[in-house]
């Protein structure tokens, strides 16, 4: 079966400041970072489990031509996939399973 997801409030305003971010800097690596974290949520989306729990039940997975790494978990009752973090590698540790 395949899942869909949703965004909790963090995580959505992190996506939006990363994309922000490379907008100012370059209106094409904004787009290609858009489509990687797309692909990403779409792989997450057809396999959830595939990617390894990093932290009680939180999964993680990185994104490859960027410093970030989707932090998520299952709800297994209605298929659903719950992004809690767009994390930047650079950010403080201490962060990235708090839900």
């Amino acid at each position: 079966m395949v899942y869909h997801y949703i965004y909790e409030p963090r995580a959505l305003l992190e996506y939006e400041e990363a994309i922000l971010w490379y907008y100012e800097r370059s209106k094409q690596a904004s787009k290609n970072f858009e489509l990687a974290v797309n692909e990403k949520l779409h792989e997450i989306c057809l396999n959830p489990t595939q990617y390894h729990i990093a932290k009680k039940h939180f999964r993680e997975t990185f994104l490859k031509k960027y410093p970030f790494s989707i932090i998520y978990f299952v709800e297994e009752e209605n298929h659903t996939i719950v992004i809690t973090s767009i994390f930047h590698s650079s950010r403080d540790p201490k962060r990235k399973f708090t839900a």
